[in-house]
């Protein structure tokens, strides 16, 4: 069975091209993203890691440590990432995990546990290896974006869903369709409108189950 949201997630041992650690260990009190890839020195999944290099402020601001995970070892992904850099114009200062085991990519479910990696792999022996994992402090799994290999992947929705899931967090409220930071919240119908009017003050009821109200400023 897969990783479900608000499962904890396995605190796996990792080799990266900085070192060995647990996932426990390096998401600590952080929010992180892990965000895997079939394989090195491949197109999309260049661009890909590229857009997370150029993201490194953004993360920051928000507490989030970023980890790759491609099949291949350790050496290679050194090798990759000065492509990474070159072609985005910006340092891939965050570790790949060199799961050249599958052993990450199955305990995730990414891949079936009888999956192996054959002499003369091509990135479709691991193609299901492309998913987002943002987890939060607790090391639970908070979401999961699975893309297939010829679409690459958002990552300025990484970043909203990211905002969205701290936002929630931090204030008890849920985010509607194509929310943004500023935008109104959804307040959970579990608040009643008299503890809604003491939290929000004014607030919009467009039906007795959907009242939306803008975050009160600190």
């Amino acid at each position: 069975m897969g990783l479900r949201i608000n499962d904890t997630i396995p605190d796996i041992t990792v080799d990266t091209d900085q070192g060995s650690f647990s996932l426990h260990e390096f998401i600590g009190d952080s929010w992180a993203i892990l965000f895997s890839h079939p394989k090195d020195f491949t197109p999309v999944c260049t661009t890909e890691f590229g857009a997370v290099a150029q993201l490194s402020d953004e993360w920051e601001k928000r507490g989030t440590k970023v980890l790759g995970i491609s099949v291949d070892g350790v050496e290679d992904h050194k090798k990759w990432k000065g492509d990474i850099e070159t072609f985005s114009g910006a340092k891939a200062g965050f570790p790949i995990i060199a799961d050249t085991d599958l052993a990450v990519a199955k305990a995730f479910d990414m891949l079936p546990a009888e999956a192996y990696l054959p002499e003369g792999r091509t990135p479709n022996d691991t193609a299901t290896v492309r998913v987002v994992f943002i987890i939060g402090p607790d090391k639970k799994l908070k979401l999961s974006m699975t893309y297939p290999m010829n679409v690459g992947r958002n990552f300025a929705e990484v970043l909203r869903a990211l905002d969205g899931l701290q936002t929630a967090a931090a204030n008890t409220v849920a985010t509607p369709a194509n929310w943004n930071v500023g935008d109104d919240v959804v307040i959970p119908a579990t608040v009643s409108n008299e503890d809604a009017a003491a939290k929000f003050g004014d607030f919009k009821t467009h039906f007795p189950y959907l009242r939306t109200a803008p975050l009160p400023k600190n």
